[in-house]
């Protein structure tokens, strides 16, 4: 069956439907990882937006359960180049096509994704459509995708009520913005009991659990839309507690503690970033997922430093708070998809709650 993916400036590519057959009003980013795509199509952070997977093959190793960041698929939609026909991997356990029809994930493929690439990165990411109606009309469907808006995609993507990960080492609070799974993991790997709590718990109730550290995870959207989050991570700022933060918590940090935000033109999607400690010196390559980054320009030194940047355009991917046991950084250390380069930074919130760990004795 044909599709159609219908930008907001006009642009039309035609290719074949995949995954659920409806029609998809959506936010068009796109992703640069050579694999783990079925982490991005259950990263929380993509909810609003359809995903462009600039690889040319995509669905050779199938699907395997145990890889998902989450219980479901958040993107709006999927566009690739090549659906692979046939998956190869002793722990296949299904395909993409049925993965995307099983949750009502509606695809476009044979869509020349380097070329669709290089107009959003010139003309910034911008809505489209996916559609499978030959008869389209651009003069009624454009309007409709100038006026899309995301939304508050946080509140969709949060846990509905509090969860614990039982652990035998330190008592982590993790405020859910959308988090993936492997961030709990990889605390839990490191013995600590994790809590997981919805994110738009108060203050007072996540420190009257008397939490070792508070992690506040990545999620999608806006920042700015998070207004009422943001005055209660405040209140857990002015708390003796340590936190770290990963992508969104990161920015809503920096906004309840008098920074800014902006929207980046085409975002960071990818597993090949490279980010440098500028306290150190070490460039790591890092996986990323956003379309926002912080302005440090109003955030006065007595408050936070800089503690990363992205070595591509200079953009802020990490802060060390002054006088605090806190440091956020924009990137993902969880990985999943992605480089394990920067996995070091939970053994130093292990260090920051009291603990001990190799992160020192590795080189870090």
């Amino acid at each position: 069956m044909k599709a159609f993916l219908i930008l907001e400036d006009g642009h039309v590519f035609e290719g074949t439907s995949i995954g659920a057959v409806r029609e998809v009003v959506s936010e068009i980013v796109f992703n640069t990882s050579m694999t783990g795509y079925l982490e991005v199509l259950t990263d929380p952070s993509y909810a609003g937006q359809a995903v462009v997977m600039t690889y040319p093959l995509i669905g050779n190793y199938g699907i395997c359960f145990d890889d998902m960041e989450s219980k479901k698929p958040w993107p709006d939609g999927y566009i690739v180049r090549e659906l692979s026909r046939m998956a190869s991997n002793f722990r296949c356990e299904g395909t993409i096509q049925d993965f995307l029809e099983k949750h009502d994930v509606p695809g476009i493929a044979g869509v020349d994704t380097r070329a669709l690439t290089k107009i959003l990165r010139e003309k910034g990411t911008m809505n489209g459509m996916i559609t499978t109606d030959e008869a389209y009309d651009l003069d009624e469907i454009i309007p409709k995708l100038k006026a899309y808006e995301v939304g508050d995609v946080v509140e969709k993507t949060t846990v509905a009520k509090k969860e614990v990960l039982p652990g035998g080492g330190y008592r982590v609070a993790l405020l859910d913005l959308g988090a993936k799974d492997n961030i709990a993991r990889s605390l839990n790997t490191r013995g600590c009991e994790v809590t997981v709590y919805p994110a738009h718990t108060s203050a007072q109730e996540i420190l009257a659990d008397a939490p070792d550290g508070i992690m506040l995870s990545n999620g999608p959207g806006d920042p700015k839309r998070c207004g009422g989050i943001i005055r209660e991570i405040r209140k857990l700022y002015e708390a003796d507690v340590p936190i770290f933060a990963i992508c969104l918590g990161h920015q809503l940090m920096a906004l309840a503690t008098g920074a800014d935000t902006h929207k980046l033109k085409y975002g960071h999607r990818g597993g090949n970033h490279p980010v440098k400690d500028l306290e150190t010196g070490r460039v790591y390559i890092s996986s990323q997922n956003h379309g926002y980054v912080v302005d440090t320009g109003a955030l006065p030194p007595e408050v936070a430093v800089e503690a990363f940047v992205n070595v591509n355009d200079g953009t802020n991917e990490g802060l060390k708070y002054t006088g605090k046991n806190i440091f956020t950084v924009q990137f993902h250390p969880e990985a999943c998809p992605g480089p394990q380069d920067s996995g070091y930074l939970f053994d130093r919130f292990i260090e920051m709650m009291g603990g001990t760990t190799n992160a020192k004795k590795s080189g870090y």
